[in-house]
């Protein structure tokens, strides 16, 4: 048996403290399960690097007492920590399997056919993705140790209170392995307590945490560090639960690189109750870089000839560009209007006066309104740079229909007094009534 030990890896002197757990085993037996082990912990994958930044991030954002299974698995961690590579190599057979075998021993003594291969089943019925299993086992290996009636079953029901289905649990797994050990669990109720006191709806917290579950590892101190910036910004109750349901992972943030992004806004012209604002429209921003995409966005912007003093309306109106891909989606916006003959400062003149803009979709609403305008409604398209707003009424709503009722009455406007009225002042305005009747397309037409 010592002489196969260290054929697979290990070191005279671990293939000794291995044995001493394998004094009953045969070792044909020993074979067969040291082959199934690598094939199920270390099977032929690309995502080595992906299982390596995950256990990272689960370190980092515990902050709870922990119990005897996340204490060996983070001594597991920092076996691999020390090697060559560090735990980025976590999914490597090369450097990992020895370390697996020598910090969990027992897992050799388990049965292979009534208990791992069970094991490994199971996880795939629960909905872990083909391919995925190993991600969980080398992210928790004590799971393999687990009985799947008496410990992870009852687990499944308990998570069930955050509002997951039993399709939700093996992604919600996935992606925190240790909501199966017993820390983590106690930690729910102390974190519903929390946002109770809080007045968060329980649906806000449950929200957050399926999708974000690596929040159980995280300790009430330090939430309350996270909250109470949100309330500097007036970012309270029902509020707060629509933040933390949307980007739950700004919790996990340390109050020091929150507040940068806010003087990094403050710094743009715009005032605490704005920015109050727009946390609350879109709290992703606040957990991004400043140097890698908030810095970049002001660059795009500055690049299309929006000056700094018009800065803060753009980002007030449409704060959701800085969390906009510049090549993807603002780039190839700018690209059509200015195709579609729209000088550049044309363009720069529209963000500026709306900015919204920069999120539409090209297909689904610029082409189509730009076409009615100019082929319909027989108007330069010139007509837009002065009301950019125009894009956001809907064609078959609002547009068409008012176009139709001013055509037959033989009346030219301007887009703003066609559409910036409501339905009674358009009326009023244009056909001498109280409200708007407009006549079926057909007859229109």
């Amino acid at each position: 048996m010592l002489p196969f030990l260290e054929s697979v890896g290990l070191t005279l002197s671990s293939a000794n403290r291995v044995a001493r757990y394998l004094s009953f085993e045969t070792l044909p037996n020993l074979i067969q399960k040291v082959k199934y082990v690598k094939e199920i912990f270390f099977s032929d994958s690309d995502d080595e690097t992906v299982i390596g930044k995950n256990a990272r991030r689960m370190m980092l954002h515990l902050s709870i007492p922990i119990d005897e299974d996340v204490q060996q698995t983070l001594s597991f961690f920092e076996k691999i920590e020390a090697r060559r590579g560090g735990l980025v190599m976590l999914g490597s057979k090369d450097a990992c399997f020895c370390c697996l075998i020598e910090s969990f021993p027992r897992l050799l003594l388990l049965p292979l056919e009534s208990h791992m291969k069970q094991m490994v089943k199971f996880l795939k019925d629960i909905g872990v993705p083909r391919g995925c299993v190993r991600n969980i086992l080398l992210l928790f290996p004590p799971i393999i140790f687990y009985d799947i009636g008496k410990n992870i079953k009852p687990i499944i029901l308990a998570i069930e209170k955050v509002g997951a289905g039993d399709e939700d649990f093996g992604k919600i797994l996935l992606k925190y392995p240790w909501i199966l050990s017993t820390s983590i669990q106690k930690n729910y109720e102390e974190i519903l307590s929390f946002f109770y006191m809080h007045k968060v709806p329980k649906a806000s917290v449950d929200r957050a945490i399926k999708s974000w579950p690596h929040l159980l590892g995280c300790s009430i101190s330090k939430l309350e560090l996270m909250v109470e910036q949100f309330g500097e910004l007036g970012v309270i109750d029902k509020k707060l639960g629509q933040v933390i349901a949307s980007s739950p992972q700004l919790l996990l943030h340390k109050p020091r690189e929150f507040l940068l992004v806010v003087s990094f806004l403050k710094d743009l012209g715009l005032d605490e109750e704005t920015v109050g604002r727009i946390l609350r429209r879109c709290p992703e921003i606040f957990a991004t870089s400043i140097e890698k995409t908030l810095k970049k966005k002001l660059d795009f912007l500055n690049g299309i000839g929006v000056l700094k003093s018009h800065l803060p309306r753009v980002i007030r109106k449409y704060p959701e560009l800085f969390v906009s891909d510049v090549n993807k989606t603002l780039l190839p916006r700018i690209k059509y209007l200015m195709k579609s003959g729209l000088s550049k400062r044309d363009v720069a003149i529209m963000v500026c006066r709306f900015s919204p803009l920069l999120g539409y979709s090209i297909e689904e609403v610029l082409r189509p309104k730009a076409e009615f305008l100019v082929n319909t409604m027989d108007k330069p398209l010139k007509d837009v740079v002065d009301y950019p707003r125009y894009f956001s009424y809907s064609l078959e709503k609002k547009i068409k229909p008012r176009y139709w009722v001013l055509k037959g009455r033989n009346v030219e406007c301007s887009l703003k007094d066609m559409l910036g009225k409501n339905d009674e002042e358009f009326a009023a305005d244009f056909m001498g009534v109280g409200r708007l009747l407009v006549p079926p397309p057909s007859s229109l037409e």
